[in-house]
């Protein structure tokens, strides 16, 4: 959700989905955040609809969430290797400032924690975009991974 505004992370999300694309389709969809006056459900759960309209048939959705599980950065790269496997499309979500909606964590396939911090929602996008490339590249047994 939302905008990378500040310009300190677009630049490094970019070059990772640049890099992502020799190995997989990737796409980065960001959706506006809920504004105005509403109340922090409120905004959950319209940013949550939004998501869940974007979603097709075989997306196989992956919240990240400080509360999800945790694992290492090989275990994340055989998660992404069984999706593969059983042609699933990976749509990890990360949620706007006020957190992510009960429609999406009832929807879920998953949740990932990518750290006990909690992350703002555009480093969230930073790393989760960081980790996929580096799960390919240990898939491949590529240097980067070491």
């Amino acid at each position: 959700m939302g905008k990378d505004r500040s310009g300190l992370f677009a630049p490094a999300v970019d070059e990772y989905a640049r890099r992502l694309s020799h190995y997989a389709d990737f796409e980065l969809l960001e959706l506006s955040e809920a504004r105005g006056r509403r109340s922090a459900g409120e905004a959950r759960s319209c940013e949550a609809r939004l998501i869940l309209k974007h979603l097709g048939p075989k997306d196989w959705m992956v919240l990240l969430d400080e509360r999800g599980a945790r694992m290492s950065s090989v275990d994340f790269s055989r998660y992404l290797q069984r999706a593969q496997n059983q042609s699933r499309d990976l749509c990890f979500v990360v949620g706007g400032d006020e957190g992510l909606g009960p429609e999406l964590l009832g929807a879920a396939h998953s949740t990932l924690s990518l750290s006990s911090f909690t992350l703002s929602h555009r480093l969230a996008r930073l790393v989760v975009v960081e980790q996929l490339y580096r799960a390919f590249t240990i898939l491949r047994g590529e240097p980067y991974a070491k």
